[in-house]
């Protein structure tokens, strides 16, 4: 049951039920802009376009930045090597949307997610960027209740002598403690603190907010 509420790869979850009621927000959005549209998607895949139906969409490309390859096979899809925190190969204002689903939190510190937020804005006319929310009471990459909030030290402990959510054991120390360093949630004032003047929208489930999207630059031409 707690693996249903975080794991989006399973159709019939409720991460992935909650994942396609996010995108109907995107499409309404991409709706109101003129075609053909660029799309640069920070940490994503063809396989998951593939999922929610741009496999045929001719009028709009797609180019996916991630730290290693990515395999495409469509001919409006192109995979870059490259950081969220420096878009160097993009000039201002050259992409109509940038996308990214779960990344920000995986960038490192408050001055990295800084760095991602600003090059987001600096590139993009238009943004759309989901994350999970720090103060639902399950997290979602060591699906363990409150993992979050525990001491830095319990949480490293925790690694090291069992298996939690998508990360295995991890005897070595070091190594356990890099894992749970490497995810930094945030909160809604956090989030918009990184993106000021966007607009919020909250998936919620039994009453929490799961996660956030902050999307803005939607009322501009292209």
């Amino acid at each position: 049951m707690l693996t249903s509420i975080v794991d989006s790869t399973d159709p019939r979850s409720i991460a992935a039920r909650l994942r396609r009621r996010r995108f109907q927000l995107f499409e309404r959005l991409l709706g109101q802009i003129p075609k053909p549209v660029r799309i640069l998607d920070i940490g994503g895949t063809e396989a998951f376009w593939r999922t929610v139906g741009f496999v045929s969409v001719s009028d709009v490309h797609i180019t996916l930045l991630n730290v290693s390859p990515q395999p495409v096979s469509l001919a409006n899809f192109t995979s870059i090597v490259g950081d969220a925190r420096d878009l160097g190969g993009f000039a201002d204002g050259s992409v109509d949307v940038v996308y990214s689903n779960s990344v920000i939190e995986h960038v490192g510190g408050h001055g990295d997610q800084r760095r991602m937020a600003d090059e987001v804005r600096r590139v993009g006319v238009r943004y759309f960027i989901q994350t999970p929310n720090r103060c639902f009471p399950l997290e979602p990459h060591f699906v363990f209740p409150f993992f979050q909030f525990l001491p830095i030290g319990l949480r490293v402990w925790l690694l090291r002598h069992a298996d939690l959510g998508w990360h295995k054991q991890t005897s070595d120390p070091e190594a356990a403690r890099r894992i749970v360093e490497g995810v930094r949630l945030l909160n809604r004032r956090e989030l918009l603190a990184l993106f000021p003047g966007g607009n919020v929208f909250r998936e919620r489930l039994l009453g929490f907010t799961k996660s956030f999207v902050v999307y803005g630059g939607w009322g501009r031409g292209s």
